[in-house]
């Protein structure tokens, strides 16, 4: 079984959504986690934009990353750069892979316009996490 961990700098948004889709493409394959280097709750307009693609993220907690640093990962991903030049050292074999996905809960504009940033990089990692699990999982 591979533990997976998704990181970013407060496990609100990116790293929950990721986390979402990276679960529901790998089955029962890996063990999927997310944290942040802060932890700024879950984001309720991430869980939103989820439950719209029909993935149910509602029970994630928001954790620190040094809650994970017994975990034995084969691979960590970052989502963000802040979390790439923050991530501690994982002992082991562990594939690093990183990607900066723009931050929807720094969206500005009316609430449509927040929603449609959201949603927009919520398909931007979806997309990723599928081409991720299909690479490196299945």
């Amino acid at each position: 079984m591979k533990n997976i961990l998704v990181l970013c700098t407060g496990n609100s948004c990116r790293s929950q959504i990721a986390e979402g889709y990276i679960r529901h493409y790998v089955g029962h394959k890996a063990t999927v986690y997310s944290a942040g280097i802060e932890t700024h709750g879950v984001n309720p307009k991430a869980i939103h934009v989820m439950a719209d693609d029909g993935v149910d993220i509602s029970a994630h907690t928001s954790n620190n990353v040094s809650e994970y640093l017994n975990i034995p990962f084969d691979y960590v991903i970052t989502v963000c750069d802040n979390a790439n030049e923050a991530c501690p050292y994982f002992p082991g074999d562990v594939r690093r892979f990183h990607h900066n996905f723009p931050d929807p809960a720094k969206a500005t504009g009316t609430p449509e316009e927040v929603m449609a940033e959201f949603t927009r990089v919520r398909d931007m990692i979806k997309i990723y996490a599928h081409d991720f699990v299909k690479q490196h999982i299945l």
